[in-house]
Formats: structure tokens, sequence, C-alpha cells
């Protein structure tokens, strides 16, 4: 168990190690690891020569790098010409990139790593909180509030947070090694009133006593202590045989806990959970990437049918505008009365306030969208003067390809990240148990302690001479290689070994905190259970509602075509004196509302397809989205604009 050797080559280590930090203090400096370009986390490096003995200890300081707040290229990469023209594509390459709604979960994995870091060193794990943001909404239209279309059933049904932090049960062991090193020197005087025995009115001791020990722990509940004690002696007394003389001790001490604490479920159990936040903060980010992209994709839809509601109203201004210069011909040729001069005009007034309303849509719209693909869009003052140009069209599919809905449900279950994230919880939970389990069993540690002692010295030369009593034991003469052939050679050894044994009466609060913890347990299988039902309505609901939005796209489109022959029809009466102008005006009317409803029910269909691809899980697959671009912050496709689109083509020309 004492082989000299391996006592020798292990001593010369701990010296390695402890010179170097005692004579060169300042060898930490500098900078050094870095890991995504969202998230840099820098450590401080050794110097070169010193490495190798700090390396074993760790010893550094860590610093996280300032928060990204400027914008990726692309963003300017898209503006032409004082306009920002957008793809679908691009619209999810610049909210990856500048989201900050993103860009604050991504700081969720690093938190929830670093906690881990803690728990392996046997501490209790920090809590810490990053929610799910909301995405902004669109602004709303008469009538109609073209946004995104909530989930039936709460939302993302599960409050995930930052994963379960326990507070309570047995303590597990501390896993981080530990070296101590003390020293003490001193010098005392005391004064002799019986001076028979010292030989001296004032005894002078010149002492050293040194400390050296090595603690670790392991999650058996194994506790390891290997410890040297060296002391030295020089007094100004003939009465002491050595004079100087030292002692030492080296001692092992082994604790083994045997019920409460014992095992590795007890002492690992905040790594686990540690471990399993990781995964709860991972599928928290992949929801945020999820409710961010789907958000976004509202905005940019709504932008696109209010660009052509836009178009829609120019063209009725333009109509309304033409007709009243018409009836202002007629009426001087004396053709037709002078009140139809007035009915134009008043159509006129009305189409220019439909017209600044759909202008303030889009000019709203726009603002919402840049500040959703900009991370400091609220101070870019060349952003404010950009104009978004969306270059994708609204297509409605004639037909939809919809599995049945008991295997829409399945596929919902098994990818929608709450139901995995709860999954997680129940088991965080479980091994949370293990701890508050074991507060219920009494404690009872088994103790082993080995020791080696030793003394050695120098004869006193202030003997008298040939005074036996003051001669040494010559065993004892010797100096420091004595010292240490008697450690190792086992010469005066101790042993030692018992119990300890701890049982509390009644342990009230052990069993309160146990059945506390398999209530929550019982909570969270029937919160899972809640969350399963919540998809299958989600599910079920998402399917009912793009059935039914493209239904009402069917119903519009039918209603504008029959407005749109109606208008003909009256205007072809009107020319041949059979209708007035009155009903060529409420006619027009009709159709711009018809073709206003058409493109809200445009709108509400890719809603409710954002919804149902949510809905199922779907939303990364269907965009494209790869969840490694999403963590770095950089997508590596690049943006393409189509030809033609170097000079501004007007607002009015979008979607013809």
């Amino acid at each position: 168990m004492f082989n000299p050797s391996i006592r020798s080559k292990r001593c010369s280590r701990i010296a390695a190690v402890l010179l170097p930090l005692a004579v060169f203090p300042w060898a930490v400096c500098g900078q050094g690891l870095s890991s995504t370009p969202e998230v840099t986390i820098e450590g401080a490096k050794p110097i070169r020569f010193a490495e190798p003995f700090i390396r074993p200890f760790n010893v550094q300081k860590r610093f996280v790098a300032p928060a990204k707040l400027t914008d990726s290229p692309r963003l300017d990469q898209l503006v032409r010409g004082g306009n920002l023209y957008l793809t679908v594509d691009d619209v999810i390459a610049l909210t990856l990139e500048n989201n900050l709604d993103i860009a604050i979960q991504r700081y969720g994995a690093y938190m929830a790593k670093e906690v881990l870091r803690r728990t392996e060193a046997g501490t209790a794990p920090r809590g810490f909180y990053v929610p799910v943001y909301t995405p902004p909404t669109s602004v709303s239209t008469a009538g109609v509030t073209a946004s995104a279309v909530t989930l039936a059933g709460g939302g993302a049904g599960v409050s995930s947070g930052g994963g379960l932090i326990p507070t309570i049960g047995a303590t597990p062991v501390t896993l981080d090694p530990v070296l101590i090193a003390q020293a003490q020197f001193s010098h005392l005087t005391t004064p002799e009133s019986l001076t028979t025995v010292s030989s001296t009115s004032a005894l002078v001791n010149s002492s050293q006593s040194y400390y050296v020990a090595y603690q670790q722990s392991w999650t058996t509940g194994t506790s390891f202590t290997f410890d040297y004690q060296g002391y030295r002696s020089h007094v100004n007394s003939p009465a002491f045989g050595l004079n100087p003389y030292a002692t030492g001790d080296l001692d092992l001490q082994i604790t083994q806990s045997l019920l409460q604490g014992f095992g590795r479920p007890v002492n690992n159990r905040y790594i686990r959970i540690a471990k399993n936040n990781i995964k709860v903060n991972d599928l928290n980010f992949k929801e945020q990437v999820i409710t961010t992209i789907a958000g976004v994709l509202n905005l940019y839809w709504d932008l696109v049918s209010f660009d052509e509601d836009l178009r829609i109203k120019e063209q009725a201004l333009d109509t309304a505008q033409k007709l009243l210069d018409d009836n202002k011909s007629e009426v001087e040729l004396g053709t037709q009365p002078g009140i139809i001069v007035t009915q134009a005009q008043a159509q006129v007034s009305e189409s220019k306030e439909d017209l600044l309303i759909s202008q303030t849509n889009v000019a709203q719209q726009e603002i919402i969208l840049k500040n959703a693909l900009s991370r400091n869009g609220s101070v870019n003052q060349w952003l404010d003067d950009v104009h978004i140009v969306p270059l994708d069209h609204i297509v409605v599919p004639e037909k939809e390809q919809l599995s049945p809905t008991r295997e829409l449900v399945d596929e919902a279950i098994a990818a929608r990240p709450e139901i995995q994230l709860s999954k997680i919880n129940l088991d965080s939970q479980k091994v949370s148990i293990d701890g508050t389990k074991s507060n219920l069993l009494p404690t009872l540690s088994a103790i082993l302690d080995v020791n080696n002692a030793a003394l050695v010295g120098a004869p006193n030369p202030l003997c008298p001479p040939g005074l036996s009593s003051c001669a040494p034991v010559p065993q004892y003469v010797g100096g420091a290689g004595s010292l240490v052939g008697q450690i190792f050679r086992h010469n005066y050894p101790n042993y030692t070994a018992g119990f300890s044994l701890n049982i509390p009466f009644r342990n009230r609060a052990a069993q309160g905190d146990y059945v506390d913890d398999l209530l929550t347990l019982r909570q969270q299988e029937l919160q899972y259970q809640k969350a399963v039902n919540d998809v299958r309505v989600q599910v079920k609901n998402a399917v009912i509602g793009l059935q039914q939005a493209r239904a009402r796209y069917e119903n519009a489109v039918a209603a504008r075509t029959l407005a749109q022959q109606t208008l003909e029809a009256e205007q072809n009466r009107f020319k041949f004196g059979q209708s007035t102008i009155a009903a060529v005006m409420q006619a027009e009317r009709d159709l711009g509302g018809d073709q206003t409803l058409e493109i809200q029910s445009m709108a509400n269909y890719t809603h409710a397809k954002v919804a149902f691809d949510q809905a199922l899980g779907r939303t990364l697959d269907t965009n494209h989205v790869s969840i490694e671009e999403a963590t770095s912050g950089e997508v590596k496709r690049p943006s393409s604009l189509p030809d033609g689109v170097s000079q501004n083509p007007g607002r009015s020309s979008l979607l013809r």
C-alpha cells in the first residue's frame, strides 16, 4: 500500500505543480478559446513554460465576448436603388442571422453547458430562464386582422423554462479534487518560573510546521484524503534529547457512505439533470426558431397582400378619377345632369381615403418586418429610408394533399419539441427523486484511517556531558532521509477503523420532500398527457383552419368574378342609357371590396398553412431551415436577386 517509489513520484508531482504557482502567480494571462460567431467564450491561456503545470488544475479566467449588435452583410446586399428586395428564402436567412429573439435564445445553450460544468464539480446547478418569445404581429386591415394564426389549445402546450433545478435531497459529494498546502513559521519566547525542567529562565522555541493534503471524492459516495504533516523545532534548553528535532505523519483516510448519500444515482443526479437541461434548452431554441420563422413568414405574406391591396386601391382611384373626368365632359356637353359630377367627386374622395389607409398599412408593416429582420433597426437611419419590395406571389394550390388526421397527429407528437421537452422533464423529475428518497435513510459512514509517524533529530548540544537522561534514543538520530525512511518502512504505524451512525427520529422533513417530489412527478405526468391532448386539438384545428381558408378563398374568387362581371354589365348598360351613374359607382365599390376580400383570403390561407406546418412540427423542414445554421447565426446559402431589380420598379407594379 505504501510503496516508497510511488509516494516519491506523487510528492514530486505535487511539488512540480505547487512551485510554479507559488513563484509565478502571474502565469495566467492572454486570451484564447472561441466558439461560434454569435456567442464567443474566451479563456485565459497560461504562458508556455507554465502550461504543463497549470493544466491539471484548469487555472484560468474565462470571458464572454460582447453581444453582437450589427446586422449580417446579407441585409446590405439585398438593397438596390433604395429598395430592399426580399424573397421567402431571404426573409428566413435574415431572420436566422439577425432576429434578436433567436439571438437571445442562443445564449440558453451556453448557460446550460456552464451549469453542467458546475454540476460536474458536485455542486447544485444554478437556475436560469430564457423564455420563448412571441413574434410580432401584423397591422390590421379594415375589418380583418392579418396576423399570425394562434394554435388552438394554448400555443406551445408546455412551459419549458430552463429545465428542472433540484434544490433538496441528499447533498452530493464534491467531485473536484482539492490540493491544500499550509506552512507556518514561529519564534516563541516563554518565561519559565521553574527552571529545574527546562534549565533556562526563558524558553525560546523556533519552529516550522507544514501541511500538504490531497482530497477527492467519487460518485459512489467515497471520499479520500491523503495528507502529510511535518513539524520541526529548535529550543534553547538542554532538557531535550533531540534538538533540533522533526516529526512527520503520512495519513490516508477513506470514508464511505453506506446508507444516505450512497451510490451513483444519488451523487451524480445533478450531472444527469444538467445534461437533460442541455437537451431542454436545445428544444427551447428549436421552438424559438419555429415560432420566429412562422411569425416572420406571416409578416412577409401580409406585406405581400398589403402591396397587392395597395395596387387595387390605386387602380380604383384611377378608375374613379377617369369616371370623374368623363362625367365632367358629358355635363359640359349637356348630355348628363350636373349631379353626376358631384357623385363622381364623392367616389374619388372615398377612393383616396381607401388608398391612404392602404398606404399606411404598407408603411407600418414594413416597419414591423424590418425590425424583425434587423438587430439595430431602431437606430439604423439608412434602413428607415429603405422600402421593402417582396418578390414572391401568394399561390393557393388547386388541391390540398392531406394525410388522415390520425397520421398527422402521430407525426406531430413525434416531431413537436414541446412533447420531447415534457418527456425530458419527466425523466429529470425521476432523477431528482433519487436524492429525496436517499434522505429517508439514516446516515451511516464507514471510516478507515492509516497513519505512519516518524521522529528524527540531532543530539542536543546543550546537554551536559555524561548525563544519561539527556542522551537521545539512537534510532531517532538522523536527518530528512531517516524521517522518510521511518514513514515508508512503517516503523510507527497507526490504524483506525470505525463507523458513524446518525438516525433521525420521525424524519418528517425528508418524508415531506419525498412525497412532494412524487406528487410533482404525478403532476408532470398529467401535464405531459395534457400536452399530447393539446397537440391533437391543435392538429385537428389546423386541418380545419386550412380547409376553411381554402374554401373562403374559393368563395372570394367567385364573388370577385361575379362583381367584375356585374361592373362590366352596368358599364355597358350605362353607355346605352339603361343604367345610372350611381349603379355603376356601386358596382365599382362592390368590386373593390370583393378584390380586397380576395387578397385577405389569400393572406389568411398563408397564415393557415404556416399554422398547419407549425402544428405538425414541419416548419423547419418545409422552409429548409438548418438548425445548425440557426445555432451559429450564419446561413451559408447566398442571396440571389433576379435580373431587372437594380432600379426601383415602383410600388404599383408589384405582383402584376
